[in-house]
């Protein structure tokens, strides 16, 4: 008698390739429980695979959190595409639509901060995904900030940026009662308060 996978089992067949699903439960689990405590056999059965074809697709567990970043990341990065689509032209406007796409993030925080945390360690393969991340995040404020004309635009940039991280922080921390919740808010008051060339 022949045993059936999961992933063969009648009527249970998911339709994604065992790699995507694999990604999606690695969204689904880290995102919910934290990187160190799911495990490969955790993500092997939430994906309707087995750990076999987890290591064929991804050489470690490691990897597989990498390229879970990574995604998270392109994801992240799309919404510039986004504003600069909705307000062709007005890079004020552009900054604004940003902070309230951010303002309006799951209560878990930032998926890729989350990680930093857990993740320590240097030589692993998902601290430079996450470095690159943040850093290309903090140079896209600063091109935004400077393309609206604001005086101090790199000053700006970084108190929008450390503002977003400790807000994440905070609603992740506390929930939404907590003062991390008003970071639009916050965020539209603090570019107020800095002048713009020719105002």
């Amino acid at each position: 008698m022949t045993v059936l996978s999961t992933s063969e089992m009648p009527g249970k067949m998911p339709e994604a390739a065992p790699r995507e699903r694999l990604l999606q439960a690695a969204g689904e689990l880290f995102y919910a429980h934290g990187i160190r405590a799911v495990s490969v056999d955790q993500l092997a059965a939430a994906a309707h695979t087995i750990k076999m074809t987890l290591y064929r697709n991804f050489p470690s567990k490691d990897a597989l959190v990498a390229e879970y970043l990574r995604m998270l990341a392109e994801q992240a990065d799309a919404q510039w595409a986004v504003s600069t689509r909705d307000h062709p032209g007005d890079a004020l406007a552009q900054l604004r639509d940003w902070i309230s796409h951010m303002a309006s993030a799951d209560c878990r925080g930032c998926a890729l901060a989350n990680a930093a945390i857990e993740l320590p360690e240097k030589n692993h393969p998902a601290r430079a995904v996450i470095e690159e991340h943040k850093t290309r995040q903090r140079e896209r404020l600063v091109s935004l900030c400077r393309a609206a004309d604001f005086v101090e635009a790199d000053r700006l940039a970084d108190e929008l940026f450390l503002l977003l991280e400790g807000a994440r922080v905070n609603v992740q921390s506390v929930g939404q009662g907590g003062p991390g919740a008003r970071y639009a808010e916050m965020a539209t008051a603090l570019i107020k308060s800095h002048a713009r060339k020719g105002a």
